[in-house]
Formats: structure tokens, sequence, C-alpha cells
């Protein structure tokens, strides 16, 4: 093989940059030759005995991503320890061709190390505990760490310096350098206590009204998150504001399985009355209420016959309130209802009344917290308890319509009009009217 090289450079010795030329051309063939020898079977071979592996997609990840950037190493060093081989090439150029081709080879080793992290990333997001602890942001914390490695590596490779000299003149720079990376190093802090107290996961569902972000956390990096909002756009937040600024989780209610329901009816108040009788023969019909209505009846007899009868006035009796039964009712309705959970709060009370009627608040879970299902059970029992509000003589409160105003109008000349006729046959004529007749 010597030999052979040699005959084939001593035909170049009358022409010196021809000599120069083909011993370049010779060193370009023969790494492109170790090149190919390297990627097309040393690289196969390697594919063979991982696909033999019980992970085998972990080893296509490392050929493809790790192996393939390591193989580029090859053609670089040919070119580091060649280049010295070329005949007539001026030292200055060479030293020049041997930095470039270091500093090639620097740069190929911290990015095969990169992607080796991102394939550890891989198979991390393959574990569930992935979801609760990411590492995403350490990861890139790592790779921004080789990746400053190697850019002073290859400064100090190619200005021919001690990378000891370059690191000696950061330490002037650290105030400079503290206000570059401000943002990385709050961030890189605010994952960690991310990460550590579990404030936020892949997966959860955060509403966060000062950043218009409400919706699922789909990525957590060492300088943003990103959220998909429920209208599908995407929300990316800096890391540190799940620091600084307030947010609401979701993800007990989705761990607990049920989803809450806080709302209220408003009651008209005026239709707020004592039960009549026809109302109590009427209620009595209810299953949920046929129990309770009977307890109550008999209570509320034997304490009217403690009374006086001088005391006997109607103000003393103790009656059934329509509004009372009503909440009774809702109360009974929601501990049969088969989708909300009994082992929770289920509660059914007044609040304070204001302009727009009696507020009767309803507080109970679901036993789901799909979206849809949860919509549609909370639909269901608020359409049920409007229909059903007449049965007792309420009704609900709603700020006066234009409809209502037409109504009101019809009433008002439809009594007009009796009173009119009642007049005429009463014979309560005006006299105008007598005299003219």
């Amino acid at each position: 093989m010597a030999s052979l090289i040699e005959q084939y450079l001593a035909f170049f010795d009358g022409s010196p940059f021809m000599y120069t030329l083909a011993a370049v051309a010779l060193l370009v063939v023969l790494s492109a030759i170790l090149n190919f020898i390297v990627k097309k079977i040393l690289l196969r071979l390697v594919n063979r005995a991982l696909r033999l592996t019980p992970a085998a997609n972990i080893g296509d990840n490392l050929i493809e991503k790790v192996i393939a950037r390591l193989a580029n190493i090859v053609p670089a060093l040919v070119f580091t320890r060649g280049v010295f081989w070329i005949p007539n090439l001026p030292e200055g150029l060479a030293s020049f061709i041997r930095n470039v081709a270091a500093s090639f080879i620097i740069l190929t080793f911290a990015m095969a190390i990169g992607a080796a992290l991102n394939v550890v990333q891989a198979i991390y997001n393959q574990r569930p505990v992935s979801l609760n602890r990411p590492i995403k942001g350490y990861i890139q914390l790592l790779k921004l760490g080789f990746y400053l490695i190697a850019a002073i590596l290859i400064i100090a490779t190619l200005i021919e310096k001690s990378p000891i000299l370059l690191l000696s003149g950061l330490g002037a720079m650290a105030a400079v350098l503290m206000l570059v990376f401000q943002d990385t190093l709050l961030s890189l802090v605010a994952s960690i206590q991310i990460s550590a107290n579990g404030m936020v996961r892949v997966g959860d569902w955060i509403e966060m009204p000062n950043q218009n972000a409400d919706g699922e956390v789909i990525d957590i990096a060492l300088h943003t998150v990103k959220i998909r909002n429920w209208d599908r756009t995407i929300t990316t937040l800096p890391t540190r504001k799940l620091i600084t600024d307030p947010f609401k989780n979701w993800r007990g209610m989705q761990e607990s399985g049920g989803r809450r329901i806080k709302r209220s009816i408003y009651i008209d108040q005026t239709s707020i009355h004592f039960m009549t009788d026809e109302e109590m023969q009427s209620v009595h019909r209810i299953r949920l209420l046929q129990d309770y209505l009977a307890g109550k009846e008999k209570e509320l007899d034997e304490w009217n016959r403690r009374l006086d009868d001088a005391d006997n006035a109607y103000a003393n009796h103790r009656r059934m309130t329509n509004i009372g039964t009503f909440r009774i009712y809702v109360e009974r309705y929601l501990q049969n209802h088969a989708n909300i959970v009994q082992d929770a709060t289920v509660l059914v009370r007044q609040l304070d009344p204001g302009a727009n009627g009696l507020p009767i608040e309803i507080y109970c879970f679901t036993n789901t917290t799909v979206w849809n299902d949860y919509e549609a059970i909370q639909s269901g029992i608020f359409d049920h308890l409007y229909s059903i509000l007449p049965r007792f003589g309420l009704y609900a409160y709603q700020q006066p319509s234009g409809r209502d105003f037409r109504k009101i109008r019809v009433l008002e000349n439809v009594t007009e009009t009796v009173f009119k006729n009642d007049a005429i046959v009463l014979g309560k004529v005006p006299d105008t009217e007598e005299k003219a007749r």
C-alpha cells in the first residue's frame, strides 16, 4: 500500500503544485473511504447487534442520533493527522486545517452527547413516573453546559490557546454572564421547585387568567411551559411564572374522580308563601317527599295542638312553606341521583337574598370528571328543577323583558274592557251618555 502511494505521488514530482494537489485529493479519497466503511459496514453490524436486545427502539435511537454522529469524527481524524503529510503545504495553512478539523471533532462530540441525552429523555418519558417528575429542564441544562464547554474548547483550539486562559477571563465577565443568563438561572430554580414540589405536571389542567391560559399542560421545558387551551390555541409562558404568579391546578379534581356542581336557582320572592291544602295534596304525590311530609305534618299537628285557645291565632300556627318543601325536595332528589357522589358533600342552602331574588344554591359532586358528561349531568339536574318549580307554587326570577311589558299592556286592555262592560250592565253609565240616548 505504501509503495503504491509513493508511485502515485512520484508521478507528480515534476510539478510541486500538482504534487500538493494530488496529496490533498488522496487525503480526501481516503477520508471518504473510511467514512463509507464506518457508516455502511460498522453501523450495520452495530444495528444488527442492538436489534437482538429487548429494547430495539432504543437501539434505533442510539444508531440514528448518537453513533451516526460519532462516525463523522473519522474523516476529521484523517485530516487532523494527514494534513502534515501533504508536501509543500504552508505550515500556517496546515495548522489552520488541523485546528478546524479538531474543532469539528469537539463539536461532533458535543452534538453526540446532546443526542445521547435526548435518548435518555425518550427512555425516561416511557416510564409512568415521567408524568409526575419531568426531566426535560434538567436535560436542557446539561446540554447547555456541554455546549458551553464545547464552545470554549473550540475557541481555544482555533486560537491555539489554553482553555484555562479563557476560563480565567470569564471571571471578569461573571456579572455580564449573570445578566445574559438571568432568565436561564431563574427558570432553572423554578424548574427545580416545580419538579420537587409536584406543582405542575404534563397533562395537568391549569388555569392562569392573567396569562390567558386555561387548558392542559403539554410540555415543561427549562425556559417555557406550553399549555394547550380548550379553544386549541397554545399559550407559551416562562417557567418562572409558575412560581411568581398565582394559578389554579385542577389535578386534585381529576384525581378525585368527581367534579363539583356549585350553582344557584334564583327564586322570585313574591312567590314564597305558606302552602295551601291544594298544594299539599299535589306534593303528597311526589314519592321523594312522602316520608318527609308525613313526619313534618305530624310534628306540626302536635305543636299546634299544644296551643291554648286564646293563643290559637293564625299567626301562632306553624305551617309548611313552599320554599322549605322545595329545598327538601332538591336535597332528596340529589341524594337519589345516580350520577351524584353520595360520599361527598351534598348541600342545598339559601344564600342572602338580593335584587335578583332568593338564591337556592346546589352544592354537590358528580361521579365523573369528563367535561361532556359533567355538563350533561349538571344541565339535566337544573332542567328538572326549573321545570318542577311551579309544582310548589314557586317561580324563577328574571329581569323583565319586552315580552313581559307587552303581556302587561294586553292585560290592562282586557281589564279596562271588562270594567266598561260591567259598568254598562250595572247601569253605571255616565250622565252625558244617558242624555245622549
